[in-house]
């Protein structure tokens, strides 16, 4: 029976019927007041179900004699039944149906009255015999508690049987929900069915749960016995184990398993150094005397393993061409000269010295300029295996240094992990986002880099697992980094860092036609014969679409298009598809970036800052504006404390100047000024913004607007001086692209324009300055209002000439660029 089956003590009794159809069952025996599932799966006991729940619901149900029978007749099927009622019924997608049925009656089945297309019998409800007398009552008493005995002993019965039972009063139906229960023949079951009498079907119950209680007592006694022998078989495995080594000692020790003498012979065949060998063969010397089934076993071969297939003295031969390598850095990458001019130095050295240093290289910029893949081109110029590593994100030191052998699971470190994947002791190996490492209760990665990126160190590197000097002094290792601020002062300092600007149009422009558009066309399943896209809607996608410093957004939107475009070509296009200008706006939607100085105007209160940020440069509005109160300065905008720290130097500067300037001094005792830097969400911080806020500030004290056409960045100080500042290539970039026309810089800063293209410098007009008086005279327009100019001017401000760039070459200024 299936343990699924359930009694009710409730059930209601059902007039059993003059003729019913005639379930038959092959593999069991149902009884009464018993809910039992069944699959029925022959068509015709299917129509036979159908239609008998459209009737009655009421079926026989006769267990087959010969259950390898398919149309059994009268003759088949034992006379004795159950008569059932169909609780359920569920139908399956395979055409079969699974039935939830009770039985409510034992009944005899005289005659079959029809055969086709299912049997249908004459049947007659049988009568049971139930006296309650003591004798009765010690069988259900005894029943109960053996068959609960059982379902104790047995690992199948569930535990909720023995609730079901000890809640059955009446004795017909404890020995039919018992019988119903116990895992015995059909043959044995049948008689149950047939005995009428209740005390007789009792007896019979009782003695073959005392059968099973037996035979589960056995199997628990056999399984208590194979116990008892594992636990000697272990102890005779600890014997042998001594007897070995026994034999260790007396010299009579048997000879290597194949296995030990295949590692032998990897030993001394593998190019390693001699205290890697030494620690090999003290190894294989504890394997050897340690037991395949053992743990460390395992732990020690792997150990072995990990020794042998490190690259001690792999390495690839460099292909050191330097009309080569030069070629292949430009058609992998535009522009970028700066970079490639310090690669082929570096592979120049390298030709002419054999056994020089591989300088450990920190490629800076913002996301998508190209750092990583520039990786691939240095491996691929000198014909090294190239390996990169993410560094984002990982916060164990193990994963530098690897795990100690005595922790479970312990792996090398992934240096180690990726010098033996790639074979090669020399490969360019990549740690990309370097700035993203971070550290907490389980080490400090950045500390653990410090040993691997220090030229005079990493010759001797110790992985934790394998616990053997390694030389990387041979890899030519290259970071990678958006933000040098992240990265501690020690590991910065062994690596020479080489910054990559953002791409301006015209560069996006080379680099979009040069490799994204046929990149593109390859991976979309187009051919150049299928697609053309002029200058012009590559441009309207930078202008128009994209707002970044590198490419990835350029290479989706123009992704998007050609995917467009095989669409048309897969519905049937023939004709090329010509993309200009006008076109972008069918493939891409409406336009998504507009330019910042678009709808700007000479205002009072208002200045443009150039800034600088992870993604390149951007400019800033820094706004102003006056209010009545006694509260003093309020900055908003997410500023940091350096720019408030600029904000407030610059007010009071302009206090300090108030006279000059032509601002009451009694204004301050009666207005609160309120400065904010849109976006308010975007944390802000630096010094470079102190010149726009002064700038701002006098505009809105003096009432004269400032000119939107001006960008200006600098730092100030209480003197009023104006101090260099960095990320100056970036700043005019991002002013050119927002179509500003006069930048100011610090005279400090001239020289950082030998970095920006001629076009740039060529389209815009930079002033110089070394103190804030000049910055007001050439931002500010004249007095707004009535037309007067503002009382208790005692010195005007000097104006100076606007000045075109003219470079001078000399050092350049190298100061970490702040975000305003």
């Amino acid at each position: 029976m299936s343990l699924n089956a359930l009694v009710s003590e409730k059930t209601e009794p059902v007039p059993t019927p003059e003729f019913l159809p005639i379930l038959p069952l092959k593999d069991n025996v149902i009884f009464p007041f018993v809910v039992f599932p069944l699959v029925v799966t022959e068509k015709h006991l299917v129509q036979l179900v159908n239609e008998a729940l459209i009737g009655s619901k009421l079926i026989g149900v006769f267990t087959q004699k010969n259950p390898g029978k398919e149309f059994p007749i009268q003759d088949d099927l034992y006379s004795v039944g159950t008569a059932a009622n169909i609780l359920k019924m569920f139908q399956v997608p395979d055409g079969s149906i699974r039935l939830l049925i009770q039985g409510f009656s034992r009944i005899r089945l005289d005659r079959v009255v029809q055969e086709t297309p299912y049997a249908v019998g004459s049947v007659k409800e049988l009568p049971i015999t139930y006296e309650k007398n003591m004798n009765t009552e010690a069988l259900v008493r005894g029943v109960s508690e053996n068959f609960q005995k059982m379902v104790t002993l047995s690992p199948v019965l569930p535990d909720e049987l023995k609730v079901i039972i000890s809640n059955i009063r009446e004795g017909d139906k404890m020995a039919d929900m018992v019988a119903s229960s116990l895992n015995i023949d059909i043959a044995e079951k049948q008689p149950i069915l047939e005995e009428l009498d209740v005390t007789a079907r009792l007896t019979k119950v009782m003695a073959a749960i005392n059968r099973e209680i037996q035979l589960l007592e056995l199997n628990n006694k056999i399984q208590t016995e194979v116990n008892a022998e594992l636990s000697r078989n272990q102890r005779e495995y600890f014997l042998r184990e001594q007897i070995r080594a026994i034999k260790h000692e007396l010299g009579e020790e048997e000879d290597d398993s194949v296995e030990i003498e295949e590692l032998e012979k990897k030993i001394k065949k593998t190019k390693m150094p001699e205290e890697a060998k030494t620690i090999a063969k003290k190894e294989l010397d504890r394997l050897a005397q340690m037991s395949p089934a053992s743990a460390e076993y395992t732990v020690s071969k792997t150990y072995i393993d990990w020794i042998l297939e490190v690259p001690w003295f792999a390495s690839t031969k460099d292909s050191i061409d330097i009309k080569k390598a030069k070629k292949i850095l430009d058609e992998d990458h535009y522009d970028l000269e700066d970079v490639k001019n310090r690669i082929l130095e570096f592979l120049a050295v390298k030709k002419l010295r054999k056994d020089s240093k591989s300088p450990i290289l920190c490629f800076l910029g913002p996301p998508g300029v190209g750092k990583t893949s520039l990786g691939r081109s240095i491996a691929k110029a000198i014909g090294r295996k190239f390996v990169r590593f993410s560094l984002g994100g990982v916060k164990d030191e193990a994963e530098i240094r690897g795990h100690r052998r005595t922790y479970i699971g312990a792996m090398p470190g992934k240096i180690v992990q990726e010098l033996r994947r790639c074979q090669s002791n020399n490969p360019v190996f990549m740690l990309d986002e370097i700035d993203k490492i971070g550290q907490d209760f389980r080490g400090d990665p950045a500390s653990a880099l410090l040993e691997v990126l220090d030229p005079e160190q990493n010759v001797a590197f110790n992985d934790h697992y394998i616990d053997i000097p390694f030389n990387l002094s041979n890899v030519m290792f290259i970071a990678t980094a958006n933000d040098l601020s992240p990265i501690p002062p020690a590991l910065l300092d062994r690596m020479e860092v080489i910054r990559l600007s953002g791409y301006i149009t015209e560069d996006k422009l080379q680099i979009a036609k040069r490799y994204i558009v046929p990149r593109q066309i390859k991976e979309n399943g187009l051919k150049p014969k299928d697609i053309e896209l002029t200058d012009d809607a590559i441009n309207q996608v930078i202008t128009a679409y994209t707002w970044e410093s590198g490419v990835r957004n350029l290479e989706r939107e123009i992704a998007n298009v050609c995917r467009k475009v095989a669409r048309k070509k897969a519905e049937g296009q023939k004709s090329k598809s010509k993309i200009g200008m006008s076109q972008i706006l069918d493939y891409l939607g409406p336009q998504k970036i507009f330019p910042e100085m678009a709808h700007r105007a000479d205002e009072v209160g208002t200045a443009t800052g150039l800034a600088w940020t992870q993604n390149g440069g951007e400019i800033l509005f820094i706004e102003a504006r006056l209010m009545s109160g006694k509260s003093g300065l309020q900055l908003t905008g997410q500023l940091g404390n350096v720019m408030k720290e600029s904000a407030q130097a610059a007010l009071s500067y302009i206090r300090s100047k108030a006279d000059e300037l032509g601002v009451p001094r009694a204004f301050f005792e009666k207005m609160d000024i309120h400065i904010h830097i849109p976006s308010g969400a975007t944390p802000k911080d630096g010094p470079s913004a102190g010149v726009t806020i002064a700038t701002c500030l006098t505009s809105l004290l003096t009432n004269k607007p400032v000119k939107h056409d001006v960008a200006m960045t600098g730092e100030i100080t209480l003197r009023g001086k104006v101090m260099p500042v960095g990320g100056i290539r970036e700043k005019v970039v991002a002013a050119r692209r927002a179509g500003i026309k006069t930048v100011i810089l610090p005279k400090l800063n001239r020289n950082d324009l030998e970095d920006v293209p001629d076009y740039v410098k060529q389209s815009l007009q930079f002033v110089f300055v070394d103190h804030i008086d000049d910055v007001l005279s050439c931002a500010l327009l004249p007095h707004r209002g009535n037309g007067k100019a503002p009382k208790n001017v005692n010195r005007p401000i000097s104006k100076k000439k606007v000045l075109t760039l003219t470079p001078v070459k000399s050092s350049k200024i190298n100061r970490r660029a702040s975000l305003s």
